[in-house]
């Protein structure tokens, strides 16, 4: 129960690590604001994994509006008094292409919705953090910010690499109200994305299923298993709890140990 009594807001919260990071906060102790930009969808999660209502709440924000973001940040505060972490999850990750072929549209799209409207959600929550002295924010970012995908993707792995730039600026401005910065970078994960891909792939090449998993953990020293949503989410609620309190600043990767092999 290593977050016992926290607040914590999730944004983007949806079928994969969103969720995943709600469920993992609900039974480890935290009470949580979930959000998300599908106002539907979002409340059928929330009352699946809290039928009482009691510990969750759904709230539809779209980061890119700033006042939106504000507005999320007081639902925390009035609903359940106050905040200790912010983990966004949310990102705009299906634009693919090459530096010949992205359009000065994709990167703005990308730009724009996985930098400024993260930081968008960090504005938000600082004066919160600030007002009970200090806080978390756990940022998600991608392998590809470091290592090019089979498919190319410049313009999202350009903007989580400018994530983490904007990181380190913020765990030096941050860092004297007590207020820490992380980013948790997973590699596949096995959940509804991944499995839809495993299944379109075997079907599109007319091999197994199994032989695509083989293919993705190939370079995995941990074996022939993709880590999962809840792998990483558990990865993130380590960073929005005290067992992380004098860690700032720090990327950890969830990856089967991806590239040592």
């Amino acid at each position: 129960m290593i977050v016992e009594g926290k607040v914590l807001v999730v944004v983007g919260v949806g079928d994969g690590l969103g969720r995943e990071v709600v469920r993992v906060a609900l039974r480890d102790g935290a009470r949580v604001v979930a959000a998300a930009r599908s106002e539907e969808k979002l409340r059928n999660l929330v009352d699946e994994l809290d039928p009482s209502g009691e510990r969750v709440i759904a709230c539809p924000c779209d980061m890119l509006d700033q006042t939106q973001c504000d507005s999320l940040m007081e639902t925390a505060r009035e609903k359940f008094g106050g905040l200790d972490a912010v983990v966004n999850v949310a990102a705009l990750d299906t634009l693919f292409g090459s530096l010949e072929t992205t359009s000065d549209d994709d990167w703005m799209r990308a730009m724009e919705t996985n930098v400024l409207g993260t930081l968008h959600v960090v504005k938000a929550a600082t004066p919160l953090f600030r007002a009970q002295g200090g806080g978390s924010v756990v940022l998600v970012g991608s392998r590809s910010q470091w290592f090019p995908p089979d498919n190319p993707q410049i313009a999202y792995a350009s903007s989580k690499g400018a994530l983490l730039s904007s990181m380190y600026h913020m765990v030096n401005e941050l860092g004297p109200d007590k207020i820490r910065v992380n980013m948790v970078v997973p590699t596949w994960m096995w959940g509804p994305p991944v499995q839809m891909f495993v299944k379109w792939q075997a079907s599109e090449r007319g091999i197994s299923e199994d032989e695509v998993v083989s293919e993705i953990t190939n370079g995995m020293p941990l074996g022939n298993e993709i880590p999962k949503d809840d792998d990483v989410a558990e990865a993130i609620l380590f960073f929005c709890s005290e067992r992380s309190r004098m860690i700032t600043g720090e990327t950890l990767q969830v990856n089967a140990g991806e590239f040592f092999r």
